[in-house]
């Protein structure tokens, strides 16, 4: 896969997974949902992150994977109230719309970031090699140990213990 395809494969995930977990807040929300707590927050986040390091993994469409987003952001904020309970139709309807909206951005966004890279490959000529720095001088690093040598040898003679008469 080429740096570009890498890039753009890149920023699909992040945007596919961060808009994920927002849009489940979100639609969550708009469709009557209560207000996630810490717990609900943590296991959104997981998905988001498993739904964005999938989108950037593979080519499956935008609005599969959103939509397998929405489904694990909406279990995952139910999950907290302790019952699973089935979504009204006005949940449904704004999960449906998130999902709609976002594919369309996630899709334009892919589409531009590869627009921009083809644009920044023309304009940056191939195979930029920074020229040779010459200098004139030439470095001479020489040790100086700052300890005289006179006393190297003699630190090893001497007694090394305690002192023979503790007071």
């Amino acid at each position: 896969m080429s740096t570009e395809r890498t890039l753009v494969a890149h920023t699909r995930g992040c945007f596919v997974g961060g808009t994920s977990g927002a849009v489940s807040i979100a639609a969550h929300a708009a469709g009557g949902g209560a207000t996630p707590g810490q717990g609900s927050v943590a296991l959104l986040l997981a998905a988001a992150v498993a739904v964005g390091a999938t989108a950037a993994g593979t080519r499956l469409s935008a609005i599969a994977v959103l939509t397998v987003g929405q489904i694990l952001g909406h279990i995952a904020l139910v999950l907290e109230s302790g019952h699973i309970h089935v979504p009204s139709l006005a949940m449904v309807a704004a999960h449906i719309a998130a999902v709609g909206v976002a594919a369309v951005l996630i899709i334009g966004a892919e589409r531009g970031c590869s627009i921009a890279l083809a644009a920044l490959h023309r304009l940056v000529p191939r195979g930029y090699t920074a020229p040779p720095v010459r200098s004139r001088v030439t470095p001479w690093v020489e040790h100086r140990p700052r300890t005289r040598r006179v006393l190297l040898p003699a630190a090893g003679l001497g007694t090394r213990g305690p002192p023979a008469l503790a007071a």
